[in-house]
């Protein structure tokens, strides 16, 4: 597999060797890889060659590095396009995955000055204040906190706050969701947001912000999420 008359670098093939038993099964998540003093001495070349396809694998999100532990094949990414609207349960099932919420806090509370800014209503009218774990296949993805104003959004229970929010606004109340604007940024988990996402406090997140409008450009939910970086990436493709 590895070329040494190929101008093609040593690490690079190597690289892509491994990304190809990655890809087509034949390594799987979880599994370990042998150390690497073995590839360095099945394929013939130095371990710094090896530790530099290494370190781009990780980095590029194929592997990941236990210390005192080994190397062992990273969970895939979930990859969210960034065109069009769509619920988390929505792109959950799009990708054959079983979407799922974890309820943490759920009541009406009176909006802030931030919030009610947001949804376009007055300081100190209810909102709810829902905060949910998202999961994909039992596995979390996403903490969630949204608000949504009471006065517009009527009769949200626990038990509809567990399925779609999306298919009871549009399908039981009857309100046609439009339009998003969302903005993200890189951030470090804290220890509240490690311990409900199962990763480690400083491990690397994705902050979200969404601000969800209905056709006639009432505000109707405003989001705050923060992501797994390990497990979600996005993806937009743009035309010149």
């Amino acid at each position: 597999m590895i070329n040494k008359n190929s101008p093609i670098p040593l690490y690079y093939q190597l690289e892509e060797h491994i990304k190809e038993l990655i890809e087509n099964g034949e390594l799987m998540p979880g599994d370990a890889l042998p150390p690497e003093r073995e590839y360095a001495e099945k394929y013939q070349i130095s371990r710094m060659t090896v530790r530099q396809a290494f370190t781009q694998l990780v980095n590029e999100g194929y592997l990941n590095r236990l210390q005192g532990k080994g190397t062992f094949v990273a969970e895939r990414k979930i990859e969210q396009p960034l065109q069009g609207l769509t619920s988390f349960t929505e792109d959950m099932i799009s990708r054959g995955l079983s979407p799922g919420s974890q309820l943490i806090h759920f009541e009406i509370i009176p909006a802030t000055s931030q919030i009610a800014g947001q949804l376009k209503i007055q300081e100190y009218g209810p909102v709810y204040e829902i905060k949910r774990i998202r999961l994909a296949d039992g596995v979390p993805m996403a903490l969630e906190t949204n608000y949504i104003s009471a006065n517009l959004v009527k009769g949200l229970t626990e038990e509809i706050v567990n399925q779609s929010l999306y298919a009871y606004i549009e399908g039981q109340l009857n309100l046609r969701i439009d339009s998003a604007s969302q903005v993200i940024e890189s951030s470090i988990a804290s220890q509240s947001e490690a311990n409900n996402l199962n990763i480690a406090k400083g491990a690397p997140v994705m902050l979200i912000q969404r601000n969800t409008h209905l056709q006639n450009g009432t505000p109707v939910e405003f989001v705050k999420s923060v992501y797994r970086a390990d497990r979600y990436k996005f993806k937009i493709q743009m035309k010149r």
